[in-house]
C-alpha cells in the first residue's frame, strides 16, 4: 500500500493525471457492470431522505427477525448464510442493506457511519413497514448496529443476536483494514480515489480479502456470487465502507458504557478462531458487559459463522426466539 502511495506521488503530474483519468472510465465500467449483475432483490423503505434496500424471505406472519450485515457487505450476506434457513422455519425475515451499502442510499453522508444514525433510520423503517419489536441480528461492525437499536429503540427489539460483533472499545486504530481503505483517510481524497483508481484496485484484491474473512476455514466458492459481494466495488458504497471503518473507534468509546442498560435478551455468539475480530477482546467482555447475556464460543470457527456454522447459528437463533416468546407469555402471570 505505501509502494503504491509513494508510487502515485512520485508520478508527473501528467501521468498521474491519465492514470487517475484511466482509473475513472475503468471505474463506470466497473459500476455499470456490477449495478446490472446484481440490481435490487426486495423492496425499498422510505424514510427521512431517502429509502433502505431490503431482502424479504419467510411468511408474513411470521416472527420477525433483522438481519444486518458487516462491513464490506450487503443484505445478500446474512439472507444467504442463515436468513433462508430461518425462513424455512417461519421466521419473517427482513436483511437491510445498510445506509450507503447494496441499493441503500447513503442518508446523512458522512454522518451516518456513526451506528446510532443508521440505528435511527433502520427503526424508522421497520416503524413505516409496521414491524417490531423483533429479534436483531448483527455480524461484525453491524454488533455495533444492533446494540445501538436496542439502546435508542428499544421498542423495535425483543431479543439480541450479536455475531462476531464488534462492540467494545478499542485502539484508535484499525490495524486489519485491507491495505486499499486506507487510502481514503482524509474526505477530499477518499472521494478522488473511490472514483478514479479505487474499484479497480479493489476488484483486483476482492478475492484475497474474501479468502482472509474465511480464514481458517476455506472459503465458500459460492459465496461471491450468493452474498453478491462485488457491490462493494461501487464507489459511493467504498467511501460509506471507510467512513463507517474510520469512524467506529470513537463511537463504540460512546456507546460501550451504556451496555448495562439492555434488558432484552441477548446471545453473543463468535468463532474461537476469528482472526478478524479476535472473540476475547470482543466478544467475551460484550458478553459481560450486557446484562444476562448468554455467550456461545465456537471451537475452530472464524469471522464468517454464518456460513461456516449456519446450522449451528440457525439453531442458537431458534432456541433464543423460543425462550423470548416463553417469557413474553409468563410476563402478564407474573405481574
Amino acid at each position: 500500500m505505501l509502494g503504491v502511495l509513494l508510487t502515485l506521488a512520485a508520478l508527473p503530474v501528467a501521468v498521474l493525471s491519465l492514470v487517475l483519468i484511466v482509473g475513472a472510465l475503468a471505474t463506470l465500467v466497473i459500476t455499470s457492470r456490477v449495478s446490472a449483475a446484481y440490481p435490487p432483490a426486495g423492496p425499498f423503505v422510505a424514510v427521512t431522505g431517502g429509502r433502505l434496500a431490503t431482502i424479504q424471505d419467510g411468511p408474513a406472519d411470521g416472527p420477525p427477525i433483522v438481519l444486518l450485515h458487516g462491513a464490506s457487505a450487503n443484505a445478500s450476506d446474512p439472507m444467504e448464510g442463515i436468513g433462508r434457513r430461518l425462513a424455512a422455519r417461519g421466521f419473517r425475515v427482513i436483511a437491510f442493506d445498510r445506509p450507503g451499502f447494496g441499493w441503500s442510499d447513503r442518508v446523512a453522508g458522512g454522518e451516518a457511519a456513526a451506528p446510532t444514525v443508521q440505528a435511527r433510520l433502520i427503526a424508522e423503517a421497520l416503524a413505516t413497514m409496521g414491524v417490531g419489536p423483533a429479534i436483531v441480528f448483527g455480524h461484525s461492525w453491524a454488533g455495533s448496529l444492533a446494540l445501538a437499536l436496542a439502546l435508542d429503540h428499544p421498542e423495535r427489539v425483543s431479543a439480541l443476536v450479536l455475531a462476531a460483533p464488534v462492540a467494545m472499545p478499542m485502539p484508535d486504530r484499525l490495524p486489519d483494514l485491507p491495505w486499499y481503505w486506507r487510502l481514503a483517510i482524509q474526505p477530499p481524497v477518499a472521494w478522488l480515489l473511490s472514483r478514479t483508481v479505487g474499484p479497480p484496485l479493489a476488484q483486483r484484491f476482492l478475492p484475497e480479502a474474501a479468502r482472509r474473512v474465511f480464514t481458517p476455514q476455506p472459503e465458500d466458492p459460492a459465496y461471491p456470487e450468493l452474498a453478491r459481494a462485488a457491490l462493494v466495488l461501487r464507489p459511493g458504497t467504498l467511501l460509506a465502507n471507510v467512513q463507517d471503518l474510520l469512524g467506529l473507534t470513537k463511537a463504540l468509546a460512546a456507546q460501550a458504557p451504556r451496555y448495562g442498560a439492555i434488558r432484552v435478551p441477548a446471545l453473543v455468539i463468535a468463532g474461537e478462531a476469528d482472526p478478524i475480530v479476535r472473540s476475547a477482546e470482543q466478544a467475551v467482555p460484550l458478553a459481560r458487559a450486557i446484562p444476562g447475556a448468554r455467550l456461545v464460543l465456537l471451537p475452530g470457527i472464524g469471522h464468517m459463522l454464518q456460513y461456516a456454522a449456519a446450522d449451528r447459528v440457525t439453531e442458537e437463533i431458534a432456541r433464543l426466539s423460543a425462550g423470548s416468546t416463553n417469557a413474553a407469555t409468563a410476563a402478564p402471570a407474573a405481574r
